[in-house]
Order: structure tokens, then sequence, then C-alpha cells
């Protein structure tokens, strides 16, 4: 890449700036990744993969939870990958194994530890495909915008789980549920065309000194702050996730029908949207930590309107609450380990949130799987308790304090400071 000298391209505020082109690139490979696919489309399968094979629901929902846990046990050796190596390295042969992986779910057969042993795989690769990989290059290319460029990206996830959970839908109510693995393998491609041209970190000679540009790893993870946003990371994803992987069949279950219901998955993407490009502009003028709190008050309200949706209606009106609260969740945690750490080992602490985040998608599925399969039946009461759990969420946000100035100026300086690698 040529160096550029002109106002123009090194101006965030224009639109020739090469820093949107490389956040659109982004924004597609985000849409068609792990975020959206596999939790936005899981749900659907339950009862196709229920009905020709027998499998239990509990069992089911553990393919999730192991990809989940696989997610929390990589994702900060993919972080340090990410610190070391041109994203590109990591996030293109991801990108291949992630579609191969759901293409070859199409040959599931009565035995279900394929199932187990492909979801394995695509948690091995998961955050490799998805805005984990992607934010620490878009954090080299902004710091004016910082804030709406991250959303902009993760944006990338609730257009997916729009547009997808309809087409699997229709894919496999016409077609057959193996046809709809193969379909979201195909879909899972998009991303690479963009990602393998346009994604690179920004070409910026260092300044100053790595030591002088971030909080090591042990000194980020003994202060209060990382702890905190671990914690709060936990509860929204034990929340979310055993809401989402469950919500057609809870939504079907309570009387909705199969269309709806995969209406009401895009109806959340589609209100996320908008959540997370409202943070994106509030971000860098407010207060983070108190959005935090605001968008998990908004998810709890979610959770608890979809316990009692009988109908289209409240389904959609929940799903909608739910999207613009923990949709936007997921922009200010990166947000707000850059101002309290730096970026010097962003991507190594961004992965020990993802483990936090794992350990919570994890359990949450399991735990409404279990509360299933020992009833029979999604009870409102069980939809409610995920409800109060993001209410605790939101109360751990009520902790956090401002970062310090020292750290905040930290940070800003990183991102235009820290030597990276130019090949990519």
């Amino acid at each position: 890449m040529h160096e550029m000298h002109t106002s123009s391209t090194d101006n965030e505020s224009t639109i020739r700036y090469p820093g949107w082109g490389v956040a659109a690139a982004a924004f597609v490979g985000v849409m068609t990744s792990f975020a959206p696919i596999v939790p936005y489309t899981f749900s659907l399968f339950l009862n196709p993969l229920h009905a020709e094979f027998g499998w239990r629901r509990q069992a089911m929902d553990g393919t999730f939870a192991l990809a989940a846990i696989t997610v929390a046990l990589v994702s900060p050796f993919i972080g340090m990958l990410l610190d070391r190596f041109p994203p590109r390295r990591i996030i293109l042969p991801s990108i291949l194994i992630f579609a191969l992986a759901l293409a070859s779910l199409s040959r599931l057969g009565a035995n279900i530890s394929r199932f187990y042993i492909t979801f394995f795989l695509l948690g091995l690769v998961a955050n490799g495909t998805a805005q984990f990989a992607y934010t620490r290059t878009i954090l080299t290319w902004f710091k004016k915008h910082r804030g709406f460029a991250l959303a902009l990206i993760l944006t990338g996830s609730g257009v997916g789980s729009i547009l997808i959970p309809p087409a699997t839908q229709w894919m496999i109510g016409h077609y057959g549920w193996r046809n709809g693995y193969i379909l979201l393998g195909g879909i899972a491609l998009l991303g690479f065309p963009l990602t393998a041209m346009l994604v690179r970190n920004r070409p910026i000679a260092s300044v100053q000194s790595d030591s002088s540009t971030g909080m090591s790893v042990r000194a980020a993870s003994s202060s209060a702050a990382f702890w905190l946003l671990c914690g709060i990371t936990v509860l929204s994803a034990f929340s979310e996730n055993g809401l989402v992987t469950n919500l057609a069949a809870i939504l079907t279950e309570h009387g909705v029908t199969a269309q709806s219901a995969a209406v009401a998955l895009s109806v959340r993407g589609g209100a996320g949207i908008i959540g997370r490009l409202c943070v994106g502009l509030l971000i860098d003028r407010f207060s983070p930590q108190r959005i935090q709190t605001v968008i998990l008050l908004l998810a709890a309200v979610g959770t608890f309107v979809l316990s009692f949706a009988g109908t289209s209606v409240v389904a959609f009106l929940g799903a909608a609450i739910l999207g613009v609260g923990l949709g936007s969740e997921a922009d200010v945690l990166p947000y707000l380990l850059a101002r309290y750490f730096g970026r010097k080992h962003f991507s190594v602490l961004y992965g020990l949130t993802w483990t936090a985040y794992a350990v919570g998608g994890a359990t949450g599925p399991m735990f409404i799987g279990h509360l299933y399969d020992t009833s029979g039946a999604y009870h409102v009461r069980y939809i409610v308790s995920l409800a109060a759990v993001a209410l605790g969420a939101a109360a751990v946000s009520l902790l956090l304090r401002p970062a310090p100035e020292s750290s905040s100026t930290m940070a800003d300086a990183a991102i235009i400071a820290l030597p990276i690698s130019l090949e990519e």
C-alpha cells in the first residue's frame, strides 16, 4: 500500500479515508460470521433434528455449549495471534474452516457425536471470523470516530441476524434441514473476498515506545474494572444465549408460528442495528459506563416481555427491545477495554473477556435446556429468570467508574502510535 499524505485520505471525517473501506469489508465479514449465523439459526434446527433423530433438547443445546466453551479456551490464544500477525493470516483460514464445517452438518447421521465434533470445530475458529478478529484492525484506523466505526462493523452482525434466519427457515421449510446447513456454509464464504482485498492494519510508523501504549496483561487483569467487565459479560451472555438459542422453540411452544418466530429473530437483529448505531454516536460524547447500564436494562425488559409472548406482536416487541439492549452491549465492551487499558495488549484482554462471554454463553443454553427436559415445557418463570440475570448485569455495571485520565490518554495515544505490522 502506498503512503497517503493528502488531507482527504488522512481525515477520518471524509468518505475517502481508507479506514472506511476497511470498516466496510469488516462489516461484511462480521455479517457472515459465527456471530449472526450460529446463535441466530441454532434454534431453527432443533425441531427438525429432534424429529429426524429423536435427540433430546439438552443434548442438542450441549453442542452450542461445547462451541462456547471452546471459544472460551481459544480466544486468548487467537488474541495473541492477532496482536502479533497481520489480521488476514488469521481471518481467512478461519472463514474457510467455518464455512466447510457448517456445510458438513448437512451430512449428519443418527450418532450425535458428529454434531458435537463439528460444533467443537466451529468454536475453534469462531472468533477468527467474528468482530473479535476485526476490532483491533479498526482501532488502528480510527480515533475521532472510533465508537462509530466499532458500531458500524458490529452492525454487520445485526444485518446478518435479520437476513440469515428467515432465509434459513425458508430453506428448511422448502428443501429440508440438510440444505439449510449447505446454505449457511455458502453464506459464511461471502465475507472472504472483501476481507482478502481490504482488511489490513493501518501502516503508521511508531512515534513512541511500546511501554507507553497500554497496561500489561497482568496489571489489567489485576484491576477491579477488568473483573467487573468480565462479570457483566458472563451475566449478559448467560441471559442472551440462554434465550436466543432457544427462542424459536420457546415462541412456537407459546403459540407463535415458526415463520413468525424466525422473523422475531430478525427483528431482534434489526433493532440491534439501530441500537448499535445510536450507541456508536453517543459513546464518543457521553459516559460509556452509564450507556452500558441503560442497554443492559433494556435487555432485561426485552427478555421479560418475551417470557409472555403468546402472539407475534408481543414477540416482535420483546425481540426489538432485547435487540436494542444486548445488541449494543458488544459495542461498549471493546470501547471500555481500550479506554481503561490501552491497545498494547488489547486483543489478549479482549480474548479474556470473550472467555468470560463463552462461560455465560455455554451455561445459559444448558440451563434452559435442562429445565425444558426436566419439565417438558418452556415455562414463563424460566424466561423471567433470564431477565433477572440481565438485570443483575445492569446492577454490576453501576460499579464501574470512569477510566483515569492517564489511562484514557494512553489509550488514545495507542491508537495512533502503536507499532504494527505493515505487511497487511
